[in-house]
């Protein structure tokens, strides 16, 4: 996925233009514009009050649609603040900037994502036991939380913010892709399939869900889970007596 993985070349200075235009705003808000560095963390946690009826979460919230919709480098704080029926200013009272809010996002995503892997349930036991474990682990991080790994899943790297949550992401995919390779060498999956190609396209199985899956939907994300992991490991062959 997020296993996060691109399959593609590595994904992933100066501050680029689009962070740029949100420290000028920032700039005309204002001392009120202030935001405690301790407070707009974790956006689950215990998001941080700002203005009367919005709060942090909210305008994350708000921010990752927008995103997604429009692409990072394209919306404007302006934007933002049309979607949110707020004024620029009143938005950082909330985070610092639009560079705040992509980083609280990826956090969020890439929190979830790596939760899964320093579970003891990851790293104990047989390799496949273990594989299966963060496959449907992190199917549930992206069913809950797929607005925010669709956000990290289009990143192009070109802020500094965006190339920090790509490193992680790749981080994630090398753990997982160590979890495959222990998997082939118990010799619980099979070994004829260069491991290369298995792990991309389990990251592409996975990371396809963020396309499709509509929450809610008549596929309950726990069948969705068990029917990838049934794929993975059986595959879609019927087996002749």
């Amino acid at each position: 996925m997020p296993a996060v993985s691109s399959g593609s070349p590595a994904d992933p200075a100066p501050v680029p233009a689009a962070d740029a235009e949100s420290a000028v705003d920032a700039g005309s808000a204002g001392p009120a514009a202030a935001v405690d560095p301790t407070a707009a963390g974790d956006p689950v946690s215990g998001p941080r009050r700002g203005r009367p009826g919005y709060d942090q979460q909210t305008v994350l919230n708000v921010a990752v649609d927008v995103f997604n919709r429009h692409g990072y480098e394209a919306t404007s704080m302006g934007i933002l603040a049309e979607n949110l029926g707020i004024t620029k200013s009143a938005i950082y009272h909330h985070v610092t900037s639009k560079g705040d809010l992509l980083r609280l996002a990826l956090d969020h995503a890439l929190d979830g994502l790596e939760a899964v892997l320093d579970d003891p349930r990851a790293s104990s036991g047989a390799a496949d036991a273990r594989l299966e474990f963060v496959l449907r682990g992190t199917i549930e991080v992206l069913t809950e939380r797929l607005p925010f790994v669709t956000l990290l899943l289009r990143l192009r790297g070109n802020t500094e913010i965006e190339r920090s949550a790509l490193a992680r992401r790749r981080e994630f995919d090398h753990r997982v892709a160590g979890l495959v390779e222990a998997a082939r060498s118990e010799g619980s999956v099979r070994s004829d399939i260069d491991p290369r190609t298995t792990t991309r396209l389990l990251f592409g199985t996975i990371n396809s869900i963020v396309e499709w899956y509509k929450p809610g939907g008549p596929l309950p994300a726990q069948k969705l889970a068990d029917n990838i992991v049934t794929m993975v490991f059986d595959g879609l062959h019927t087996r002749r007596s």
